[in-house]
C-alpha cells in the first residue's frame, strides 16, 4: 500500500495556517491572495523565500537545475535526474513556522558525516530523488515533499531535464577561455563575458508558465548572477512568459558584488547584463541595499533613467556580512507591493510593522557564509 497521498487537479492537499494579519491581498482585490513568483537558485533564492513567506500566501519558486557540484553533482553522475540541491534549499526556506516545519527543515538540510560514500550527502536530496523514482514525476515529487514540510508555497524546476552551463571567461591576463559546469563557472577566476545553456531550449514545466502567467509580481534575483539568475531569462519559453505576463517585475540586487563569477563588476554592470539578456522584457522595480552597495545611488539613477522605479532599503542583517534579514526584506517587499517608494530609513524605530515584528529565528542550516556563494558547496 502506497503511503504517498493522492492528489488531483494539481491542487495542494493542505495549506499551512496563516494569520489574517500576515496575509497580503492583491491591490484592488484584498480578498485574493497576492501571487508572487521568485526566480533563482541557491542561497539567494532561499533568502528571498524566507522573506516572502512572511508576506504572501501564494508563492511559487522557479529554481535553476544546472548544479553539478557537491551532493547534487554526485547524484547527477549516478542517476538521470534533476540536481535536487537548489530545490531542497527552496523547500527548506518555505517550511512553516511551527515545530513540525522547524524539525523537518533541519532534517532535509542534514548532511551525513561518514567515512563512506554517504559523506556530504544531504538527506533532503535523497528524499526528493526517492519520491521522483517512486512517482515517476518530478513535479509531483516536489509537491509531495512540500506537503510533508508544510511548505508555504510551491517549488518548481525551471526545466524538466538537467542543464549544463558553459561560459566564456576572461582572466586577469586578458586571455579568454571556455569554462564548463555551473560550479566551475561560479568559481572561475576572471570575468564572465558570455553564458550558454545546454540544451538551449529545454522542456519547461507547464506549471511554471502558468504560475508566471497568473502572478502579480515576478522577482528576479538575488543570487549568483550568471549561474542562478540569468539562466531563467535564457530559456525562450520562460523569457517569453515573463515578458507577456500581466505581473509587475522586480530585480532584487545582491548585497555584494565583484567576487567569483562577477569579478571586477559593479552593481550597475550586473544590472546592464541582466537588462541586455532580458531584451524587450520590461522591469518595473529594483530593490537595493544602500548600506552594503557603494554604488547604490548610481545604480538607482541608472535604473530610474531606464524607467525602473527604485526602492533603497536596508535588507541586510547589518553585521557587515552579506546576509539578508528576512523581516527587513519582507518589509521592503511590502512597501514595493504597496507602491510605497522613498528614501531608505536609517532609524530602525521608523521601519514599519513588519520590521518591528518579532525577529526571524534562522537555524544554522539557514545561515550561509555568503548568500551569493557559488554552487557546489551546498548542492
Amino acid at each position: 500500500m502506497s503511503i504517498i497521498a493522492s492528489r488531483s487537479g494539481g491542487h495542494r492537499l493542505r495549506t499551512a495556517d496563516r494569520s489574517a494579519s500576515a496575509r497580503r491581498g492583491r491591490r484592488g482585490d484584498p480578498q485574493r491572495p497576492l501571487r508572487v513568483v521568485a526566480l533563482g537558485g541557491g542561497h539567494g533564492l532561499a533568502a528571498n523565500l524566507r522573506a516572502l513567506r512572511l508576506l504572501a500566501d501564494d508563492i511559487t519558486a522557479v529554481v535553476t537545475v544546472a548544479d553539478n557540484g557537491g551532493s547534487s553533482g554526485r547524484i547527477r553522475t549516478e542517476m538521470p535526474v534533476l540536481p535536487p540541491g537548489d530545490l531542497r534549499m527552496a523547500l527548506a526556506a518555505l517550511c512553516e513556522d511551527s515545530d513540525w516545519g522547524s524539525i523537518w527543515g533541519d532534517v532535509i538540510q542534514h548532511r551525513f558525516e561518514t567515512d563512506g560514500e554517504l559523506d556530504g550527502h544531504a538527506l533532503g536530496n535523497l528524499l526528493i530523488v526517492s519520491l521522483w523514482q517512486i512517482l515517476g514525476d518530478p513535479i509531483e515529487g516536489l509537491d509531495q515533499m512540500a506537503e510533508l514540510l508544510g511548505a508555504r508555497g510551491r517549488v518548481l524546476p525551471m526545466a524538466l531535464e538537467p542543464l549544463d552551463i558553459e561560459a566564456d571567461v576572461r582572466g586577469g591576463d586578458g586571455e579568454l577561455r571556455t569554462v564548463a559546469g555551473q560550479w566551475q563557472v561560479a568559481t572561475a577566476e576572471g570575468r564572465v563575458e558570455q553564458v550558454r545553456l545546454d540544451p538551449p531550449r529545454p522542456r519547461v514545466p507547464e506549471a511554471v508558465l502558468e504560475a508566471i502567467g497568473r502572478a502579480d509580481w515576478i522577482i528576479v534575483g538575488p543570487g549568483s548572477w550568471y549561474t542562478s539568475v540569468l539562466p531563467h531569462l535564457m530559456i525562450p519559453e520562460i523569457a517569453e512568459a515573463i515578458r507577456t505576463s500581466p505581473a509587475r517585475r522586480c530585480i532584487t540586487t545582491n548585497l555584494s558584488v565583484g567576487s567569483q563569477e562577477a569579478e571586477g563588476m559593479t552593481s550597475l554592470d550586473m544590472l546592464e547584463v541582466l537588462l541586455e539578456q532580458a531584451g524587450d522584457c520590461r522591469f518595473d522595480a529594483l530593490l537595493a541595499d544602500p548600506t552594503t552597495l557603494d554604488d547604490a545611488l548610481e545604480l538607482s539613477e541608472a535604473a530610474e533613467a531606464r524607467g525602473i522605479r527604485t526602492l533603497l532599503r536596508q535588507v541586510s542583517v547589518g553585521d557587515g556580512q552579506p546576509h539578508h534579514d528576512p523581516v527587513r526584506l519582507a518589509a521592503a517587499y511590502r512597501d514595493l507591493f504597496d507602491d510605497a517608494y522613498g528614501d531608505v530609513e536609517s532609524n530602525p524605530s521608523t521601519r514599519g510593522d513588519a520590521a518591528r515584528a518579532t525577529p526571524y529565528s534562522a537555524s544554522t542550516a539557514d545561515a550561509p557564509s555568503n548568500e551569493e556563494d557559488p554552487h557546489g558547496t551546498d548542492g
